[in-house]
């Protein structure tokens, strides 16, 4: 059974720095695709970075230059590293996953799509 339990999220002032940890468990093969998912108060969730089976990286465009995503393979932990971040940033972060590879763009675009997904930790912006 795939477990995707995220942590690291909190509250941080307009311009810092915080970075959101996925811990995974579970995968029967190591060929997947995973990513990071938001949803901000009152709004629909927004597809922010998907990491692809090979390596590739799709960003949403608001956050790009800003955020990172990356994987620790030997661990099993993605992670989402997140700079200059600004209030409208403020959301629950979701981590998401699912086996195979090669539609990371398409999944950024579709992500409820995702067939794996954490509880989510709350990401706090404040002015």
């Amino acid at each position: 059974q795939v477990k995707l339990m995220e942590s690291g999220g909190g509250s941080v002032q307009a311009g810092g720095s915080l970075t959101l940890s996925c811990a995974a468990s579970g995968f029967v093969h190591s060929k997947t695709m995973m990513g990071w998912v938001r949803q901000a108060p009152g709004k629909k969730r927004e597809g922010v970075a998907v990491l692809d089976s090979d390596g590739s990286t799709f960003y949403a465009e608001s956050v790009k230059e800003r955020f990172t995503i990356s994987k620790d393979k030997a661990k099993n932990i993605l992670y989402l590293q997140m700079s200059s971040l600004k209030p409208e940033d403020t959301a629950v972060y979701y981590c998401t996953a699912e086996y195979g590879g090669g539609l990371g763009r398409w999944h950024l675009l579709n992500h409820e799509e995702f067939d794996y997904w954490g509880q989510g930790t709350q990401v706090t912006v404040s002015s």
